[in-house]
């Protein structure tokens, strides 16, 4: 039995309910987010963000459209087209629409586990297609926590 077989009898004896990312995380399309003048500067005070290897591409002076994610209030960037994804606590701009900003209906799960899941998924495609609503969207979240990496 794997250890995550041996939590779920000990803590959830009557079973887990299965659910697919699409029921239990929402996302926001990052428009109203995007930064206007791309002059970085260190000196600035709010970071231009991108789900990407780089993360931080510089920091703005802009001060309307900032998302106001927090230690609180956190949110996972998700690249719509490489499927890379960033846990993000502190107020922000994006450089592009081409990703998602994504929060979990914590009635139902925790952003935290959410954001461990999506480390398992190991999808790649050779397409320029969106990937949040087909194919991430429908995945199972309790079967993909389950598989070892």
């Amino acid at each position: 039995m794997s250890k995550l077989e041996e939590l779920l009898q000990t803590f959830c004896p009557d079973g887990v309910l299965s659910c697919t990312f699409g029921q239990v995380v929402n996302y926001e399309q990052p428009s109203k987010y995007i930064v206007k003048n791309t002059d970085y500067n260190d000196d600035y005070e709010t970071p231009v963000l991108t789900a990407g290897q780089t993360f931080v591409l510089g920091y703005t002076n802009e001060t309307k459209g900032i998302y106001n994610a927090s230690k609180e209030s956190p949110v996972i960037i998700f690249d719509d087209f490489t499927g890379a994804f960033k846990w993000v606590d502190f107020p922000f701009k994006v450089k592009s629409s081409a990703m998602k900003i994504l929060t979990a209906d914590e009635t139902k799960v925790t952003l935290r586990y959410i954001y461990h899941v999506m480390g398992k998924i190991a999808f790649t495609s050779d397409e320029h297609k969106r990937l949040w609503i087909e194919p991430i969207q429908p995945l199972n979240c309790r079967s993909l926590a389950s598989r070892s990496k």
